[in-house]
Formats: structure tokens, sequence, C-alpha cells
């Protein structure tokens, strides 16, 4: 199994940004962010990636500068700053930001020829093999036919499940209650309603140890969803196609089983009267992405009680 690196992706080559996504996944798991410096820093705490790419192409030279603010963080936890573009680009950003790019990538280059020079680059840096998920182990059928110390044999764990119902029964007739098996604590359900596929795995990622998801790319397949099963808490992000996150809204509203559901945006909107319209519809929150796992856990917590 290929080792897989995490990569943050930042910049406006899109078709660079795209082979990661469609060719090289194999080799590392992506999000992209924006180039506002506040995104790329919260993107690297809440991420963890294990290199930052800067994909060029006709940046704003603003940008350039404060990249070095970006390495300066980035060095604090020895993410290697990679570039990606054309010659021309790549050279104009080492003239502007001396020093920032530890690896410097010109194009044209297929992807293949990206993923061999980053991972023979990566695995120089980190020597020692990156941990994997441990694969589920296969216990060995216990040996029936021998009797372990202290432990019973299937005919005698036969016999004490039968005195165990005697007892019960017993119980019963006298008029004490039998005891009752405890119900298994069912796990809260939140629904993510968002149009971006890395933002969906994302909120899976942070949230599936704690609660059961299920995701949908459209208020459209939402609904649907909720035609059949039901959950604790929607997830809504804002800017959609079809349908925005403030339309599904209301119509969750006006369906009798879905008029409660507690409703939290997460969203990248900040403008004021769009949020100003989200409000109306009283939602149990707006939290502006990228939101800090701990936060969101802490938002979610509360609202569901």
């Amino acid at each position: 199994m290929a080792t897989k690196y995490k990569a943050l992706l930042t910049g406006k080559n899109n078709s660079v940004i795209d082979d990661f996504f469609n060719q090289m996944y194999e080799n590392f798991e992506v999000i992209t962010t924006s180039t506002r410096y506040d995104d790329i820093i919260r993107h690297i705490r809440y991420f963890s990636p294990h290199l930052f790419i800067y994909c060029l192409y006709n940046e704003p030279r603003d940008n350039y500068s404060q990249m070095a603010e970006v390495k300066y963080r980035l060095r604090e936890s020895r993410i290697p700053f990679v570039l990606i573009g054309t010659k021309e680009d790549c050279d104009e950003f080492e003239r502007i930001s001396v020093n920032v790019a530890d690896l410097c990538l010109c194009k044209p280059l297929s992807a293949g020829s990206i993923t061999e020079r980053l991972v023979k680059y990566m695995a120089q840096r980190m020597p020692e093999p990156m941990a994997q998920e441990p694969e589920e182990e296969l216990l060995p059928m216990p040996d029936l036919s021998a009797k372990p110390a202290g432990h019973a044999t299937p005919d005698e764990e036969d016999i004490l499940d039968r005195l165990a119902a005697l007892e019960r029964l017993t119980r019963e007739i006298e008029g004490e209650p039998a005891e009752q098996e405890p119900e298994p604590v069912r796990r809260r359900h939140i629904l993510v309603i968002d149009d971006d596929p890395m933002m969906l795995k994302l909120l899976k990622e942070h949230l599936h140890g704690e609660y059961d998801i299920a995701t949908a790319i459209s208020g459209k397949i939402a609904m649907k969803f909720l035609e059949r099963k039901r959950t604790d808490l929607i997830l809504l992000d804002y800017e959609m196609p079809v349908e925005n996150g403030p339309a599904v809204l209301e119509k969750l509203r006006a369906n009798e089983t879905t008029k409660d559901l507690p409703v939290i945006f997460l969203t990248g909107v900040s403008d004021r009267e769009k949020i100003q319209e989200a409000l109306v519809l009283k939602p149990q929150g707006y939290l502006l992405k990228p939101v800090e796992r701990d936060k969101l856990l802490e938002i979610i917590i509360r609202t569901l009680g």
C-alpha cells in the first residue's frame, strides 16, 4: 500500500489542483484553502498537513509577500513549502519571497512526475515510514475440544444459561421483578449538507468518533434522506447551487416532520446582509469556515443537550 501524505493546497492553478484530486489520490490526501493568511493558518492547525503546496497561476504579488509569514508558521511545525508553477512564475515568486520555497517544481510536469518527485522528497525528509491504519486482526478460532482452566465447556455454558433462566423465572413467580437488560445508548445522528465533497469528508472525519454522520451535496438530496430516516441535527452550508442554505432551511421549517430540527449554518459566507437573511429563520447557530474541531463539537454538544 502506497504511503499517503497529507497536502494542503492553495493558489489559482486549478489544473494542478485537479491533478491532485483526480490522479494523485493514491499518494496524497488533499484539501484546499484560500490564499488568505488566516484561512491557511486555520487549515494548518486542524488538518496538520505533511506538506504545503502553492499552485501558482497569475497570482497577485501581494500574496507572494505574505507567504513569508506563512513560511514562518510552517517552519515551526517542520512542514515544507512546495512551489508548483511555470518557470517564470516560480522565478518571480522566489525573487519577491526569498528563501520561502523548500522545493520548486516547474511546469510542464505530468501528474506522475510531480508525484514521483514529491514522494522522493518526502521520503528523504521522513525516512521513517508513516504510521498506517492497523489492519483488522483475525482472531484464531478457539479450540472447543480443550477445557482451559477456569473456563466452562460449551455444555457447561448451556447448563449455566438454563440455570440463569430458571432463576429469573423463579423471581418472577415469587413477585420479584426480573432484571432488565440495559437498552443500548443510541448515538446521536448529524446530517451535513454541503456541495463541497472535501468539506463533507473533513467534517465526517472530525465527527464520526462521537456521532453517526450522513452527508448530502444538496438540499434536494437531504430532503429525500429525511423522508426515510431521522437525524438529530443538521450542519448546513450557505452557498450551494440550485438552492442555497436559507432556502433549504425554509423548506425544513415548513415541513411538519422537520420543523423542529436543530440547524447550524457552517459556511464561508461573512456578508452581513446574507447572515441576517439566515438569522431571520432562527437557526441554532452560524459558524464561519474553517472552524476548529473542538469549537464545533462544543456547539453541537450545547445544541443537542
